[in-house]
C-alpha cells in the first residue's frame, strides 16, 4: 500500500471527508454513493499513486458500489496541509479504455 492511500484511509476513518465540487458533479451523472466510496476506501485497489503532485498527493484507486459495480476514484490531500481526505472525482470505467478487469489502461 502507498503513503499516500494509508494516510487518505487514516483521515476517512477520522471523518476528516471532503468532496469536491467536480466530484459530487460526477457521482451524481454516475449514480455512485459518496457513502459506498467512503465506506469501501480501506478496501479499495490502488491503480495509480502521484505522491508529488502539484495540487497535493493523490491516487486513482479501484472500488466497488453496493451492486458490485467498478468505480475508479480519486483521492487526495490539499498541497501543503495534512487534512481532509478530498474525494476529487469518481467515475465508472469506460470498458473500451480499460482492461477488462478495470485495473489497466488500454493503449
Amino acid at each position: 500500500m502507498s503513503s499516500t492511500l494509508h494516510k487518505l484511509i487514516v483521515l476517512v476513518s477520522r471523518g476528516e471527508v471532503r468532496i469536491s465540487d467536480h466530484g459530487y458533479d460526477e457521482l451524481a451523472a454516475d449514480r455512485v454513493s459518496v457513502r459506498d466510496l467512503v465506506a469501501g476506501l480501506p478496501t479499495a485497489e490502488l491503480l495509480e499513486d502521484y505522491p508529488e503532485f502539484y495540487k497535493g498527493p493523490c491516487v486513482l484507486v479501484l472500488q466497488w458500489d453496493r451492486d458490485g459495480k467498478p468505480v475508479h476514484a480519486v483521492w487526495g490531500i490539499p498541497s501543503g496541509e495534512s487534512s481532509p481526505a478530498v474525494l476529487v472525482t469518481a467515475y465508472r470505467p469506460e470498458p473500451e479504455r480499460w482492461s477488462q478487469d478495470f485495473r489497466r489502461r488500454k493503449t
